[in-house]
């Protein structure tokens, strides 16, 4: 994964609506969640869950699917677990195999 990516990617997440919105997705699990829910149950407007549902897409954490008139938001897991290896890969590669310091 280039840097570029990752950091939009993590940008996009570090924003809190967002990134409640995709740990809700990531929860209910590869068949996706109707927008509707997501607006009841995390209790944001439509047009602003709109926005943040686009941004996720944006950067391909999210993929929209049409059922009929109904709009599922479904994660991309792969596309998490690319950024998630990244981060490990990139903090985990000491030339001398130390692991980095937590502290």
């Amino acid at each position: 994964m280039q840097t570029q990516l990752a950091a939009k990617r993590l940008a996009e997440l570090g924003h809190e609506t967002r990134l409640e919105v995709f740990r809700y997705l990531v929860k209910a699990g590869h068949q996706g969640v109707p927008v509707g829910e997501l607006q009841t149950n995390l209790g944001i407007p439509g047009s602003t869950l709109s926005h943040h549902i686009s941004r996720l897409v944006s950067v391909g954490l999210v993929e929209q699917r049409r059922e009929g008139r109904t709009l599922y938001c479904v994660p991309q897991y792969d596309k998490l677990l690319a950024l998630a290896t990244f981060l490990i890969d990139e903090c985990c590669s000491k030339e001398s195999g130390e692991k980095p310091d937590n502290g």
